[in-house]
């Protein structure tokens, strides 16, 4: 018999609703008062790094659609390398350097 996997989320929208339904069903737990100390815990990890994910999704989709917007009428342009790693100063004289054993 084969065993049937979830759905994964394709896009933004679902994951932020599957995450949002996984955040509530550990605070349903907790809520409930049943569950086991080391449980607890676990559950309010799980809610922490569901607001985090988020947080950071919204963060995200806001300033992908901001920056979006702002360079719609732009093209990509080559620029001169401002790298000075070949102009630095060198060292004046040798300095030993002592390596661990």
């Amino acid at each position: 018999m084969e065993k049937m996997l979830p759905k994964i989320a394709l896009n933004d929208k679902e994951a932020k609703r599957d995450l949002s339904r996984i955040r509530e069903w550990a605070d349903e737990k907790i809520q409930g008062g049943s569950e086991p100390p080391w449980a607890w815990f676990q559950y309010m990890k799980l809610i922490e790094i569901a607001d985090a994910i988020l947080g950071g999704m919204e963060i995200t989709t806001t300033e992908s659609s901001q920056q979006s917007a702002e360079r719609q009428g732009s093209n990509l342009r080559l620029v001169a390398s401002t790298d000075s790693q070949d102009t630095a100063p060198r060292r004046r004289g040798h300095v030993p350097v002592r390596m661990p054993m």
